[in-house]
């Protein structure tokens, strides 16, 4: 199999500032065709990115034979009708995160994707960087002893009407955009779901979107605690506090490829810099994606992983809302 021929469906500003150049140096995928309503967006795209085609509808783009896979950078609401739409199509998808708007379209997904052929993964990239993997390593081999609490800051300052991370109705909020990793990653250190959660948020007067979402939840023996926030100095840091010592994660989320990872360790008797290699996480996920189809093996994040992250999405929402203690379903 050659390369993994890819189409995205619109021209989003994520997309071509995170995205589409690095791809250029994968060895695994190819994007061979970009579709958006605004044909001249993209033919311009395309042309400067040196993409082969480019559709004036989603629609078109599906019904080329030789696209294999689909990337959908769509706003969160728009990702469970083309997810559908892209497996019905015969086409692999790979979907930014989240992958529906509640836990009810999560049902209706997985129903959906059971005995399908074509394969679907969320785009949660930091999985695949380096220092998250080492930093994995290390807790499962208790280097800083049982994990006991785990603290996540993740914030930006947008306080644009027109920004769909900032429109109620397309998925926008805190919680859905950010509070996402803050789950995630959790869980991933942990490797179990949360039984119960307490939240507090936060709502914009004008968008109704949630604009600083704190919560805990509750794992039994340990604990995670997060805000994360749409309205504050931009900020982002894991710490993983244990019976034997302290990991920061830097940069958690969005890591600037240009520099080397860091991982910061620290108990009684030291302070250790953790460094890891510069690498572009991005480029790591899809060619990881790509190679999960090539070989025919599952993909690296499941849907039932996507699954559980939505359970606590909702469950979040729901304790806001009771101000009250919510049991993850």
């Amino acid at each position: 199999m050659n390369k993994l021929r890819i189409g995205v469906l619109g021209v989003s500003g994520h997309f071509l500032k995170r995205i589409v150049l690095p791809l250029a140096h994968s060895k695994e995928v190819t994007f061979t065709a970009i579709a958006s309503r605004n044909i001249e967006k993209a033919k311009s795209t395309a042309s400067r990115y040196f993409i082969e085609k480019h559709y004036d509808s989603y629609e078109k783009l599906l019904a080329d034979p030789n696209i294999d896979a689909i990337f959908i950078p769509l706003p969160n609401h728009m990702h469970l009708e083309w997810i559908k739409k892209c497996i019905n199509a015969k086409k692999h998808v790979l979907c930014e995160k989240p992958l529906t708007m509640n836990n009810d379209e999560m049902i209706e997904l997985r129903s959906f994707m059971q005995g399908k052929e074509y394969q679907l993964m969320e785009a949660f990239m930091y999985r695949f960087h380096p220092k998250w993997i080492e930093a994995k390593k290390l807790i499962d081999q208790h280097y800083i002893g049982d994990v006991t609490t785990i603290h996540t800051i993740f914030s930006y300052n947008n306080h644009d009407a027109s920004n769909i991370r900032n429109i109620k109705e397309y998925g926008g909020g805190a919680l859905m955009d950010i509070g996402c990793y803050a789950i995630n990653t959790a869980r991933f250190i942990l490797n179990k779901a949360p039984l119960r959660v307490s939240s507090l948020i936060t709502t914009h007067k004008t968008f109704k979107t949630d604009t600083i979402t704190s919560a805990i939840l509750d794992f039994g023996d340990s604990r995670a605690l997060f805000t994360v926030s749409t309205t504050s100095f931009p900020q982002q840091e894991v710490k993983i506090y244990g019976t034997e010592g302290t990991l920061t994660i830097t940069i958690p989320f969005n890591d600037i490829s240009e520099l080397e990872g860091k991982l910061l360790f620290e108990n009684n008797e030291t302070k250790k810099i953790i460094k890891i290699a510069k690498t572009n996480q991005y480029l790591l996920m899809f060619d990881e994606f790509a190679k999960a189809i090539k070989y025919k093996k599952e993909m690296p994040i499941s849907i039932e992983d996507s699954a559980q992250n939505m359970r606590v999405i909702d469950a979040i929402f729901a304790s806001a809302k009771s101000n009250s203690w919510v049991m993850v379903d």
